[in-house]
């Protein structure tokens, strides 16, 4: 299967709505996606095969006054039909470009303990910080 990795930009709105099942965790709604691909330090990369975005990967630059700029990334979504193919990588792979082009020195994901596909993903790079951190989060309802 042959799989382009695609950075989003404002106005490819149209590009997402042809999504696999279970790219995204909910329907995507077309004014937040256009809302996040307008603000400049918000990215997007998905992958597309044979017409249909069976990935995406969601990233915004942290910028700090006191320490170095981070990109986080808050997303990489693939179906299990697509899982193993290599094709979080090169989408990971792009988004971390992405953020060097933009001068972040360090990138950091997260998931939950249970996620293995996830967690063989991020322990599969050969970087020689890219180890697991113990971390605790707290989320709360605006």
């Amino acid at each position: 299967m042959d799989v382009e990795i695609v950075r989003l930009n404002p106005g490819d709105d149209a590009l997402v709505m042809r999504a696999a099942e279970e790219v995204f965790d909910e329907p995507v709604r077309p004014d937040r996606l256009a809302a996040y691909l307008r603000e400049p330090a918000h990215f997007m990369i998905i992958a597309v095969a044979e017409g249909v975005v069976v990935g995406q990967c969601a990233a915004v630059i942290h910028r700090h006054p006191d320490k170095v700029s981070e990109f986080y990334v808050d997303e990489v979504g693939i179906p299990p039909a697509f899982q193993r193919q290599g094709i979080a990588t090169k989408m990971l792979e792009a988004m971390f470009e992405l953020g060097r082009e933009h001068g972040c020195e360090e990138a950091w994901v997260g998931t939950e303990p249970d996620n293995i596909a996830a967690r063989a993903l991020y322990e599969a790079r050969k970087e020689p910080h890219g180890s697991a951190e113990e971390f605790v989060m707290y989320v709360y309802r605006l």
